[in-house]
């Protein structure tokens, strides 16, 4: 970290890691309270998170999701500058009802209107934003660890396995996924992630998991040494997300030089560029591309080669970090003279895993 921030992250009660090594001494952590629910936690932690930095008298606050779109004003009040993360198009995801999509959508707005400047983690979502909310800012995506921890022996045999890793929502073609596994057969199959509140998707694989010995659910995986392992030694890693900008866990997967097989989308292929694979979101495609690239080893290795450098080059976890530095300390604060030693704010999960959305 920089010597010239003073920064406090705000999380949950409960979700950050006070046992991280990783985590950096210089920086305070804020835990505020909010409301345990999915269409209401990010919104309310939010309100919470804004409020406390709003008393503290923050200089410059970085805010994660459009969903605290509503709370710029708030932080605008007190002469608090403001950069964002737009995060994905929350209101085109599947997972959402009618009228949480109308509230993503209203936050969006909002955002559009109330932000210093926007960050857009992938040039489509800075193109879709040009077009729907006339606002432009800058493309800083996520970054990738290359010097990860792994397991010494991976539990599954390298190269052999097909993996998924994902958060348990329609638009990550978990169904999909799931009937693809099916065809299968005696492939073996690891598949990492949940909802977080049970559902369909959390019971088709438990049953999966326990009437078929070539499937293995393990659920959410916080342990970074198992899931970088896994990734390591896949023989396919299925990437179905549709919805978002650069995904964070493609990043991390690139990163561990996973041959990559991704839905077909102008994000996905805007990460990968040429080292993956892309199919369309049918059961059979995906069955028969995993199929495919576990057959062959020649194709992996010149994929996992590929990939790590691509990581390595455009995403790196030092790029990314100095862009939002170099952004944040060019915002001017409302009252001059006070950015000579910028205090930050963030809000969002906090728990030190990658996140599988």
């Amino acid at each position: 970290m920089d010597d010239k921030w003073d920064l406090t992250v705000y999380g949950r009660p409960g979700a950050t890691r006070g046992d991280d090594p990783g985590v950096d001494a210089r920086v305070k952590v804020r835990t505020t309270k909010g409301l345990e629910s999915k269409s209401l936690s990010t919104i309310s932690y939010g309100f919470t998170a804004a409020i406390d930095a709003a008393l503290a008298g923050v200089d410059v606050a970085l805010i994660m999701n459009v969903a605290n779109g509503f709370w710029l004003p708030i932080l605008k009040a007190r002469g608090i500058r403001t950069v964002v993360n737009v995060d994905g198009i929350e209101w085109e995801r599947a997972k959402w009802g009618p009228s949480a999509r109308r509230v993503f959508r209203l936050g969006a707005k909002m955002t559009a209107r109330y932000a210093d400047e926007l960050v857009f983690d992938a040039e489509a979502i800075k193109d879709y934003w040009i077009r729907e909310f006339g606002r432009s800012g800058t493309f800083i995506p996520y970054g990738g660890e290359p010097d990860y921890p792994t397991l010494d022996a991976p539990k599954f045999e390298p190269g052999t396995y097909a993996l998924m890793v994902a958060r348990f929502v329609p638009e990550n073609s978990i169904r999909e996924f799931i009937h693809a596994v099916q065809i299968l057969e005696d492939l073996p199959v690891v598949v990492v992630g949940s909802s977080g509140y049970g559902g369909e998707f959390d019971e088709a694989l438990k049953r999966l998991d326990e009437s078929r010995d070539n499937v293995h659910w393990l659920g959410h995986v916080k342990d970074d040494a198992l899931l970088f392992s896994l990734w390591e030694n896949c023989g396919a890693y299925f990437h179905g997300h549709s919805v978002g900008g650069t995904n964070p866990a493609l990043v991390q997967a690139m990163a561990c030089g996973a041959p990559t097989i991704a839905r077909d989308t102008s994000y996905n292929r805007e990460v990968l560029g040429d080292v993956g694979r892309f199919v369309q979101p049918s059961p059979r495609a995906i069955a028969n591309s995993i199929a495919d690239l576990i057959a062959d080893h020649a194709a992996q290795r010149d994929m996992a080669e590929a990939s790590r450098d691509r990581a390595k080059r455009h995403y790196s976890w030092e790029s990314v970090c100095r862009s939002y530095s170099d952004l944040m300390y060019g915002v001017p604060t409302a009252i001059p003279g006070l950015n000579e030693s910028a205090d930050s704010l963030r809000t969002g999960d906090e728990d030190g895993s990658i996140s599988y959305d």
